[in-house]
């Protein structure tokens, strides 16, 4: 029953979360500048709302989990729930909904191209004419995606050959249109973003796993007779997101936006990029906070006391939590925009899913990479670096093996980011 109700939650948050933000981005028109420039804003509070009620959740919740009822502790955010889906109802007569069409859908068009190009991987035509047809392709009106890219025609000529009919007997012969073929290229393009992110949502994995692990350990009490869990850091992740959301939308903004005279400040993927630089200063600071941690229980003799707590005040932990709220303003909120803003409007909802399969595959990264380190690091019989012991592993070299990694994939963020080309004019 644990498990199914575990599903269950997992089954829920991947039909409500990229439709309901997806929906609410659609409220807003498209066709008006003072609505286009209110979604952008749009996304900020969003994610402002997102926070505060886990800040909210975090500090009372946890509280009552492990000092009272987890019964009491389930139930209230059930009654949460049923309340927020009865507001949601009763404002179904105020919400704008896009008018059908008659068009295919997205999925079947960009599901022709790739069928068609490789049904013809082996056709005849000259390499010539599909540069030719590259070429075109580029140059089509509308096609700001891939201007400037002829000379990296090559590299798109797989898709392009979705733009010939093997059964035509002249080289005129199409079966997919251009636009077709860019549509599919647009969303192509999106995957070096999507993976060069990988690397943030595996090292935010560590906030709840390892982070918490730090703290259980630790000097937690305020007082002489209060203890608080050591998951009630967590919280501050969202405490920081709601301070420095405000800050951002009604200060940062303007400030950048007279320098690089665009009205949304820096764009999505400047904004996603500074986030990734961020998560390796936050790795960088859960090394040293880890090191002294380790350092002070050699002083005091509790290396082989896994049960002592270490005296040394949870409180040190405090930066790295706000580091990881202050890596969220900028890199969730800018995939979030960003994976909404450059697929095809019909598959918003699906671009949105592309941005919290991140988050769900990095944890599965998170837990694969420990178990490499764990078996790696332990094969001589100790515990390794992430050991049942905290006071005899290592959990500071694993962050900086998380530097390393973050390195690594900012480097490439940049090189993929630089190249990118917003198939939109709103976004640049």
């Amino acid at each position: 029953m644990f498990f199914i109700s575990l599903y269950l939650v997992a089954f829920a948050q991947g039909c409500h979360k990229p439709c309901a933000l997806a929906f609410g981005a659609d409220q807003f028109d498209a066709t008006d500048q003072n609505e286009c420039r209110a979604k952008s804003s749009f996304f900020n509070w969003w994610y402002f709302g997102m926070c505060v009620g886990p800040a909210v959740g975090i500090f009372v919740l946890s509280y009552i989990q492990d000092y009272i009822s987890w019964g009491l502790g389930f139930g209230i955010p059930c009654i949460i729930m049923g309340m927020a889906l009865i507001m949601f109802l009763l404002g179904t007569k105020t919400y704008r909904f896009p008018k059908k069409t008659d068009d295919e859908s997205a999925f079947v068009r960009i599901g022709r191209v790739f069928v068609e190009a490789a049904r013809n991987s082996q056709t005849t035509r000259s390499v010539a004419y599909l540069e030719e047809q590259a070429c075109e392709t580029f140059a089509h009106e509308g096609s700001q995606q891939f201007r400037n890219s002829c000379d990296v025609a090559e590299a798109w000529l797989f898709l392009n050959k979705a733009l010939l009919s093997p059964d035509s007997s002249n080289e005129s012969g199409t079966i997919c249109s251009i636009d077709e073929v860019e549509e599919a290229k647009a969303v192509l393009r999106l995957i070096p973003i999507w993976a060069s992110c990988l690397a943030y949502s595996t090292v935010l994995a560590q906030t709840t796993t390892l982070f918490t692990k730090q703290g259980s350990t630790m000097d937690r009490s305020i007082g002489s007779a209060f203890e608080i869990p050591a998951a009630t850091l967590q919280s501050f992740i969202g405490l920081s997101i709601i301070i420095l959301i405000p800050i951002y939308d009604t200060i940062l903004v303007p400030l950048t936006g007279h320098v690089t005279k665009k009205p949304f400040g820096i764009t999505m993927l400047q904004r996603i990029g500074t986030g990734i630089f961020i998560t390796i200063a936050l790795m960088v600071v859960s090394a040293l906070v880890e090191s002294k941690r380790l350092k002070t229980a050699k002083e005091y003799g509790l290396l082989d006391d896994p049960e002592a707590t270490v005296p040394i005040k949870i409180w040190w932990l405090l930066p790295q939590y706000l580091l990881a709220g202050a890596a969220d303003v900028f890199t969730v909120v800018g995939m979030q925009e960003f994976f909404y803003d450059q697929v095809p409007s019909e598959l918003r909802s699906i671009g949105l899913a592309f941005y919290f399969s991140v988050s769900g595959i990095g944890n599965f990264l998170s837990g694969f990479l420990i178990s490499i380190v764990q078996k790696i690091t332990g094969r001589d019989g100790e515990g390794g670096w992430i050991s049942d012991n905290m006071n005899r592993g290592h959990i500071d070299y694993f962050y900086y093996l998380l530097v390393g990694i973050s390195t690594v994939a900012f480097l490439i963020y940049v090189y993929v980011a630089k190249a990118y080309v917003y198939n939109r004019k709103r976004a640049l």
